[in-house]
């Protein structure tokens, strides 16, 4: 898993069957203060989550299996929404 920031939303009017009804965001790798500093990966929302959260992704065979869709396409998945991060003993990032 790993620490991302969402920034952005991807539309796809026409897309694979098992992505139907799911939701599509471009999130961006973070560091440990929340700032986005690596690649840009699109991912399923599993969460509700929202542009500028700070979540947690699944990639690879854990994201298709959090789905319950093994055969599907999906190889990036937001799991989760973080509240806070605690790094080094200090709280390096907290959700407004």
């Amino acid at each position: 898993m790993i620490v991302a920031k969402v920034v952005g939303l991807a539309v796809a009017s026409l897309k694979h069957e098992t992505l139907k009804t799911t939701k599509l965001l471009l999130v961006q790798s973070a560091g440990p203060s929340g700032n986005p500093a690596g690649e840009l990966i699109l991912a399923v929302d599993l969460v509700g989550a929202g542009e500028g959260e700070l979540v947690v992704v699944s990639q690879g065979s854990s994201a298709r299996a959090v789905t319950g869709q093994n055969s599907s396409p999906i190889d990036a998945a937001i799991v989760g929404i973080l509240d806070s991060l605690r790094f080094e003993g200090v709280i390096s990032y907290r959700k407004e």
